[in-house]
């Protein structure tokens, strides 16, 4: 009898388990909102009900799906390969920014401003094709450990909100990442990691050029910047690539405010934002952060009733790995 009833525990448990598509949320209203928008959206007997060819969700990158403190990840990359192309440069020994990062004195590198950051890039992220920086990339994204939590960078992606993924996509939504990092960056891991294939990866980018070598066709990086897809450029690039107003929308930051708001055009589509309120076991920020600032956001979302995610509260589990 023993053996039967626990047996029928694990079954139970298991069909429980089954039935929620959010595991890694705690119950309440925010995974309510997330599970009954959606619901009400694929019933064309709701109200709410969304189309097929209309189910756009949209999703920034850092600080939403994956951390970006203490930094963002790809100025880390940025930096790893300063380090590694130092050799090649002597001169960098004692020219700033690069001599600031060789000693690994980042308050230095931060003070040489915008143009240093200009001068990192382009040294970093130009002047090799795309295919070489792609690879480049890759190796990286094996290999790189986050400087405080010691992980693989693709490691620090929240758990819950690969859930939320994952449930919209099984509910017909097509979901796209929305960032304003390098969108050849995001490209070369967001499939393998999302589940989100290039060709629905938004992002910045730097001009490219088209060269022959050995008698084959080559995408040259230029160090000149394309498109700058953060803040206003987000609904640009929304506009330019997706062409749909997308209907659900997640972000962390006033870097995405102008998304959010452009989401919130129409009536009865979904709005979201992450507050990093868990310094335990990940990093508590909003107002006063020079990474991932939530201050109008925060305002203008809290008055609008967009639902704001509290890390610490909403989730019982912030990465894949426990």
């Amino acid at each position: 009898m023993r053996y039967l009833f626990l047996l029928l525990l694990l079954f139970v448990t298991q069909v429980v388990s089954a039935a929620d598509p959010l595991p890694s949320w705690n119950d309440g209203p925010a995974k309510d909102a997330i599970i009954n928008f959606v619901k009400c959206a694929t019933n064309d007997g709701c109200p709410l009900y969304v189309p097929p060819q209309d189910r756009i969700a949209v999703f920034d990158n850092d600080g939403t799906l994956w951390s970006e403190q203490p930094a963002y990840f790809q100025l880390l990359f940025a930096l790893d390969r300063v380090k590694a192309l130092a050799d090649q440069h002597p001169e960098w020994k004692t020219e700033q920014p690069f001599k600031a990062i060789l000693e690994n004195d980042l308050k230095a590198a931060a003070a040489s401003g915008k143009d240093g950051l200009l001068k990192i890039m382009a040294v970093t992220h130009s002047g090799m094709t795309t295919d070489e920086f792609e690879e480049t990339v890759r190796d990286w994204i094996k290999t790189a450990r986050h400087p405080e939590k010691y992980l693989p960078y693709t490691e620090l992606v929240y758990q819950p909100m690969l859930e939320v993924l994952k449930f919209l996509r099984a509910n017909g939504f097509k979901t796209y990442i929305v960032s304003g990092g390098g969108v050849d960056f995001l490209r070369v891991w967001a499939e393998d990691v999302y589940g989100i294939p290039p060709e629905q990866v938004i992002g910045s980018s730097i001009k490219v050029k088209l060269e022959e070598r050995d008698g084959k066709p080559v995408l040259l990086r230029l160090a000149e910047i394309d498109f700058i897809d953060d803040k206003e450029g987000k609904p640009v690039g929304i506009h330019r690539f997706i062409g749909r107003a997308p209907v659900i929308a997640f972000g962390n930051s006033d870097g995405d405010l102008q998304m959010l708001q452009w989401t919130d055009r129409k009536p009865n589509t979904f709005k979201a934002l992450v507050h990093h309120t868990d310094a335990k076991r990940e990093y508590a920020y909003d107002r006063n952060s020079h990474i991932g600032q939530l201050n109008k956001a925060l305002d203008e979302g809290t008055e609008k009733g967009w639902t704001v995610i509290d890390m610490r509260k909403d989730w019982n589990r912030i990465y894949p790995t426990p």
